[in-house]
């Protein structure tokens, strides 16, 4: 699993023109689903992005994780994330989760963000068209991959 958490002053993402959801303060992650992810993957990559220490402190240090800001989280699947660009110019999807495989996966990331978080997560549509909005803050953007565990 990969996953890009960007610290946001707000987000949210549209579906066929319609606002599915809208977040302030806090996190939105892009969620990519490879094949073979396991469980394990999902929970090593949930922790990481609760305990990611990137909110300011009152000294203004990045020392503070989403659940000690009360921040919201807007989680979005984005296949893309597992494109490979090693031959020519059109990006390979072929690591990219099937829907069949990833669909659950997604589902239960959500379930468990929300656990971790104490709060419901709000999330976009698995494999809709969306339009994502967002305020990044700072700018902060982390790349998160549970396969390189760093």
């Amino acid at each position: 699993m990969r996953a890009v958490v960007q610290r946001v002053s707000e987000a949210a993402v549209d579906v066929q023109g319609a606002r599915r959801a809208h977040i302030g303060n806090g996190f939105l992650v892009l969620l990519g689903i490879e094949v073979g992810d396991s469980e394990e993957d999902l929970e090593w990559l949930c922790g990481k992005i609760i305990r990611l220490r990137v909110f300011p402190d009152h000294a203004a240090v990045m020392n503070l994780d989403i659940a000690q800001v009360h921040g919201e989280l807007l989680l979005v699947s984005q296949f893309t994330l597992h494109a490979s660009t090693l031959k020519g110019n059109r990006p390979s999807y072929l690591r990219a989760a099937r829907p069949e495989e990833a669909t659950p996966l997604y589902l239960r990331a959500k379930q468990r963000l929300g656990e971790l978080l104490g709060r419901p997560v709000r999330s976009g549509e698995f494999g809709a068209d969306m339009q994502v909005h967002l305020i990044n803050d700072g700018p902060v953007t982390i790349v998160i991959d549970s396969k390189l565990r760093e």
